[in-house]
């Protein structure tokens, strides 16, 4: 599990990562020669990190990417930087799946994917258990209508089916899962039987494939957050049985980290990641506004790049919770469960996040 180089084992700077650390470093002390070099490097494709990474037989992070994708739009700009990272060689996407279970979700995630040129990666729909939200202004459809109206209608395989195959497929423990929103698809996932893809349940399968999770969830050090209570029953079952360690960003952390003004203004005209921000912007609970909270592309640059750069580890512990959905921290608590804390002043963080959300394909 690549969280970096604080607890223990478990949080392992990944060397590519610290090659670029100390890269940047140098150059703010000592030479401004290499801001030239820095510039050619990026020129050339941004693939520094995933050369480093092979030539020492460096696993870079294989991500499973969940996301509800409709009640709220802040999952946009966490697809965007999971693309941009990806790009740059510092993780592999093998699916994106839907936690929402209304139609319009997947085909949104399908455009993005479609935008940042990876149209063969497993997208999954939600089953009709996973709650069914969408915003008030309707921009998932608009979306649709605006960038790829062909989607409207597809048939997408489901969820559970995608992850299944997907996990499979990999080598043992191997497998980063990010969710960004309900956590239907994990408990299904948990409590599913051996089928075509495996001959493992789903615990066994967990087990054996996932190096870890990372979740967009809970509130830290008590409280209720939307994608918990949501679906509190299957965050009640997923957090009491998940079998991995656990990185949580809860929603203390995003509500101080205002990020999305920039690719709203600077994207281009086909870029839908720009689009859904300017619109939402002006449109979302109809307020008027130059930017907003980051809650899931916080989650996805800690699943991806070492957290304890960006914000404190705290833990082990464990997330307890109620039927209802009520989140408690407990310290003591029997689980490798951890949660991030601010570190540093909230418009640095939100600065990373906008540079790596302004990436647009060539």
């Amino acid at each position: 599990m690549k969280y970096g180089g604080v607890i223990g084992p478990t949080f392992v700077l990944s060397n590519h990562l610290r090659v670029e650390l100390i890269f940047e470093f140098r150059y703010e002390v000592y030479d401004m020669k290499l801001l030239v070099f820095a510039s050619l490097v990026c020129l050339s494709g941004l693939r520094i990190g995933s050369v480093v990474a092979q030539e020492r037989g460096e696993d870079v992070p294989k991500i499973i990417f969940d996301t509800d994708m409709g009640p709220d739009y802040d999952d946009v700009g966490a697809l965007a930087v999971l693309h941009a990272l990806a790009h740059r060689g510092e993780c592999i996407i093998l699916a994106t799946v839907a936690s929402d279970s209304d139609p319009a979700i997947a085909p949104v995630i399908e455009i993005f994917n479609r935008y940042f040129d990876k149209p063969d990666i497993p997208i999954g729909q939600a089953s009709g258990t996973a709650p069914d939200l969408l915003a008030e202004n309707d921009w998932n459809d608009t979306l649709i209508t605006r960038f790829f109206p062909g989607l409207r209608g597809k048939k997408y395989p489901d969820a559970l089916d995608i992850y299944r195959k997907v996990l499979s497929e990999q080598e043992d423990h191997s497998v980063t899962i990010v969710t960004v929103g309900f956590l239907t698809n994990l408990s299904r996932l948990l409590d599913s039987p051996p089928d075509k893809f495996s001959s493992l349940n789903g615990m066994d399968l967990v087990k054996a494939k996932v190096k870890g999770w990372v979740a967009m969830a809970g509130k830290f050090p008590c409280g209720t957050e939307f994608n918990v209570r949501h679906d509190s029953a299957a965050s009640f079952h997923v957090f009491k049985m998940w079998p991995t360690p656990v990185l949580f960003s809860g929603a203390e952390i995003g509500a101080k980290i205002f990020t999305g003004g920039r690719v709203a203004k600077e994207g281009g005209e086909n870029n839908p990641v720009s689009w859904a921000y300017a619109y939402n912007l002006k449109t979302y609970l109809k307020e008027v506004k130059t930017k907003r909270q980051s809650w899931d592309p916080i989650t996805v640059l800690c699943a991806i790049r070492n957290p304890s750069e960006y914000f404190y580890l705290n833990g082990p512990g464990k997330l307890m919770i109620n039927e209802s959905g009520y989140d408690e921290w407990d310290p003591n608590g029997p689980a490798q469960h951890y949660f991030i804390s601010h570190k540093y002043a909230f418009d640095k963080i939100g600065r990373i996040i906008d540079s790596l959300m302004i990436y647009e394909p060539r």
